[in-house]
């Protein structure tokens, strides 16, 4: 009788710890930056400035998408979140091809296609990367999608510098700002291609 009710608490034993595995290796992501609740990434169609392209973010689904908004003669932020994104390219390896990073312009009258080319080349983004443009009637609801402010000057743009992370199936997951992203970008993005 003893041997019995034993073996049955081994049983009920090892199903707790089964359970307790398959709950670990389920659960979210631990994300860095603010977490988005994982809804829905306000979609868009804007035109690749390097291709001449257009690019649609839900056709993305199905890889991690990094999306930033940036300028091309940016004299501080912009070209530091672009360097970040090429280390997280070299960092990620072999799974560099699942993520795709995007900038959208927040310079329509600046970032020309030219403009564009130079700049994705001088911080040696090419792989999965567009640098989406268009004119400010494009771009104006864009921003607005994603909360960017932005703010024209004689020679600068005022712009926040949110890097948002949206998962394979195209939702907000974490938003990240520039002074996270060496300590933060590739390993949330890591998390969620396993996620």
């Amino acid at each position: 009788m003893m041997a019995h009710i034993v073996s049955a608490m081994r049983c009920l034993l090892r199903c707790i710890w089964v359970a307790a595995l398959l709950g670990v290796g389920c659960a979210a992501p631990q994300l860095a930056g603010t977490d988005l609740g994982a809804t829905d990434a306000p979609d868009f169609t804007l035109t690749d400035g390097i291709t001449g392209r257009v690019v649609t973010l839900s056709a993305q689904r199905g890889q991690v998408t990094a999306l930033t908004f940036l300028y091309t003669t940016c004299p501080d932020v912009c070209p530091l979140t672009a360097s970040r994104f090429r280390a997280a390219q070299s960092e990620l390896q072999a799974d560099a091809g699942r993520v795709t990073f995007i900038a959208v312009s927040v310079d329509p009258d600046g970032d020309t296609p030219n403009a564009v080319r130079e700049f994705s080349a001088a911080h040696g983004l090419a792989s999965n990367w567009y640098y989406l443009v268009g004119g400010r009637a494009q771009l104006t609801p864009v921003w607005a999608a994603y909360g960017i402010g932005v703010q024209a000057g004689s020679t600068t743009v005022t712009h926040n510098d949110a890097v948002y992370l949206i998962d394979g199936r195209g939702r907000e997951r974490v938003l990240l700002h520039s002074e996270d992203l060496a300590t933060d970008l590739t390993k949330d993005l890591l998390a969620l291609l396993k996620s």
